[in-house]
């Protein structure tokens, strides 16, 4: 008898962190495939680690024959800015690498006769306002409007949404056997995510929790978009929770296989007074990146994400005051502390 298991790639970073503590203390066998290793602590909560790359079919076949696997977390990716420098190598690891684990996915639903189900953290990239005008006249933003992507990530994530699409729907129509619906794919559309636990690494987000690590440290900052820029966030704790809530929710209820999250869209102004309030003497200017305003000026200011929370039960923990004030400012203040 081969065992149940979950598989999660891209295991060491933050959410994977979090779907790790939450499936582990729920009982659940986890197997783990990401090129980093986990930390130690974290490693003694899976049943198998496997470290290589989302690339590796020979790794994903090897666990086929071990392990039944019927839920996949797939959160291994090349993530937005490092994408736009190598877009070549961001389409084989985004692209390449969600093709091959639909194709496992599908070939574990079938020896096993049962759907496995494929959570897909997808991204507020997969939109493209041609202009600042069109952004801000069109509000909040719903699944399918605007999807016309201007970054390589955008590009990928939206593909992948569609190839996740087909695999539930539509995978071989010209076979004789119905194979369709085999793969339980479910995606969230994350808007920026905000953690108060991982250092910013230049995303094009991270201006929001970039100017509270820099107050924290005593150090000047200067945010890379204009005061007026609105775009939605999230706190992380949501992001894992949502996940999670997507992966119980029964099919019969959901009407899509995408949806929009979202928890609160300040301006960068509104995050700026939000930092001062904690960091009176905190020196937070504006200096603009144009190349970066440009991609954060083709997300939506804000999301409709009324079919997750009709559907699912979508429901933040986190607004905006609440997730500086109880989250991201007393935890990231902790870490600064001498």
């Amino acid at each position: 008898m081969r065992k149940p298991v979950v598989l999660i790639t891209g295991a060491s970073g933050e959410i994977g962190h979090g779907l790790i503590e939450r499936l582990a203390e729920a009982g659940r066998s986890i197997v783990t495939l990401d090129i980093a290793p986990l930390e130690p602590a974290l490693a003694k909560k899976v049943q198998r680690e496997v470290t290589g790359s989302i690339l590796d079919r020979a790794a994903l076949d090897r666990l086929l024959p071990e392990f039944e696997v019927d839920l996949i977390f797939h959160l291994a990716a090349l993530l937005s800015t490092r994408s736009e420098f190598s877009p070549v190598m961001a389409h084989e690891v985004n692209v390449q690498g969600t093709l091959l684990l639909l194709e496992f996915a599908q070939r574990e639903a079938e020896s096993h006769g049962r759907p496995v189900m494929f959570l897909y953290p997808s991204s507020i990239a997969a939109y493209g306002l041609p202009t600042l005008e069109d952004k801000r006249r069109a509000g909040r933003v719903r699944e399918d409007e605007w999807t016309l992507p201007t970054t390589m990530y955008g590009c990928n994530k939206l593909y992948c949404e569609q190839l996740g699409r087909y695999y539930a729907q539509h995978y071989k129509r010209l076979s004789a056997e119905n194979v369709s619906g085999r793969v339980d794919f479910r995606s969230v559309r994350f808007p920026g995510l905000i953690s108060a636990v991982t250092v910013p690494s230049g995303g094009t987000s991270d201006y929001a929790p970039e100017m509270v690590h820099a107050a924290a440290r005593g150090e000047p900052y200067a945010c890379f978009v204009r005061p007026d820029t609105r775009i939605p966030f999230m706190a992380m704790p949501d992001g894992v929770e949502a996940v999670l809530a997507l992966a119980r929710a029964p099919r019969e209820k959901l009407t899509r296989t995408a949806y929009n999250l979202g928890a609160f869209a300040p301006t960068a102004t509104a995050v700026r007074d939000e930092v001062l309030r904690a960091y009176p003497g905190a020196s937070i200017t504006f200096q603009v990146d144009e190349k970066r305003q440009g991609i954060v000026d083709s997300w939506p200011e804000d999301v409709d994400d009324s079919a997750a929370r009709r559907d699912w039960g979508f429901a933040p923990a986190y607004d905006f005051e609440r997730a500086f004030r109880d989250y991201l400012i007393p935890m990231i203040g902790e870490r600064y502390k001498s």
